[in-house]
């Protein structure tokens, strides 16, 4: 398939720049996989298409504030890091602005000199591995130094980091929210169960690849970056149930998704586990474990829009786009959401 099928013109106004104040006021819109149909509502009646007997199967990554600001040693030149995972004892895989200035062996320091960093190795795509130098707890100097690290097209300064979390992000890891997440409350989830629905945790760390633009044309040359998922037993035992007793397995986001993807048996059966994926679902894909999923609005040519119009058809997904443009929808992480059944 051609990079320009999954083209759409977005006006930048619709590009969501803040969360809302009510995360589950968001518009939903529904998207009937098989023949297209197309519907308006909001998040918070998510509830009414879900069934007694379905699996709701979240992503309880949390993002860690992976954007740090410093300067060059000994030249005092700016540089900017983003942590996309950590490879070993005080050592992470960081991509860095402007990348010319980091040469094996430069160091760099961020706040008053609470942190420091001196590049091992460069590795694929110009990323660096960088060993860290601080007193103390990691977590507790990232927390004070970094920032969280936005998407590029969110341009407004986010006040409240915990807007960018979900509210049952436990698992620190991701240099990205698995923004489908970002619309459930926790009184919302708590109906949820109450209905008979199971919701199950997964974890997948959102690397910055999720960002990565497609590139080339055939989109079957394009090679997805890597992302570290862990699905255990539990997890595994509750959504196999579901499977058998013919209830619905309903992704939260495409993280959730691709994570169940790669574990799935062609019968649909997951496997628990832990490892790397680089699983790319696009067009012709069939699914083996995803029955529906809770999404957002995702970029033009994107590996995303692609994963959903794998789900629901490239034709149905470009018209609900063109019908989400039409209805004024908000696009991307502080978007609107949709529902593909």
């Amino acid at each position: 398939m051609r990079l320009k099928d999954f083209y759409y013109d977005l006006p930048q106004e619709l590009i969501a720049q803040e969360p809302l104040i009510d995360r589950q006021m968001s518009k939903l819109m529904t998207v009937d996989k098989k023949t297209g149909q197309i519907g308006h509502d909001v998040f918070r009646n998510i509830i009414d298409y879900l069934r007694s007997g379905d699996c709701l199967v979240l992503n309880d990554t949390r993002v860690i504030p992976a954007r740090l600001s410093g300067v060059k040693e000994d030249t005092g030149g700016k540089i900017e890091f983003v942590l996309l995972h950590q490879t070993g004892k005080n050592e992470w895989e960081v991509i860095l602005k402007p990348g010319r200035r980091a040469k094996i062996g430069s160091r760099f320091v961020f706040g008053n000199g609470e942190l420091k960093a001196e590049i091992k190795s460069i590795v694929n795509d110009g990323n660096r591995i960088v060993q860290f130098e601080y007193e103390g707890i990691f977590e507790q100097v990232l927390d004070r130094l970094g920032e969280m690290p936005l998407p590029h097209y969110i341009t407004k300064r986010l006040e409240d980091r915990e807007r960018y979390q979900t509210v049952y992000s436990k698992n620190k890891g991701s240099a990205a929210a698995p923004t489908a997440g970002l619309h459930f409350t926790d009184e919302l989830l708590e109906k949820i169960k109450q209905k008979g629905v199971e919701v199950v945790f997964i974890t997948l760390h959102v690397g910055l690849g999720t960002f990565r633009p497609v590139k080339v044309e055939n989109i079957q040359q394009h090679k997805m970056h890597s992302e570290f998922y862990i699905l255990n037993e539990e997890a595994a035992e509750r959504i196999n149930a579901c499977k058998k007793e013919n209830g619905r397995i309903i992704a939260v986001g495409t993280t959730s998704g691709r994570t169940l993807e790669t574990t799935a048996s062609q019968n649909g059966e997951v496997t628990a586990g832990s490892g790397w994926t680089d699983i790319f679902i696009y067009p012709g894909y069939r699914f083996k474990a995803v029955d529906a999923l809770i999404t957002n609005f995702h970029l033009p040519e994107s590996t995303l829009l692609m994963l959903v119009s794998a789900l629901a058809g490239r034709e149905n997904m470009m018209e609900a786009y063109e019908t989400a443009v039409k209805e004024r929808y908000r696009f991307f992480s502080f978007g609107d959401a949709m529902f593909i059944y």
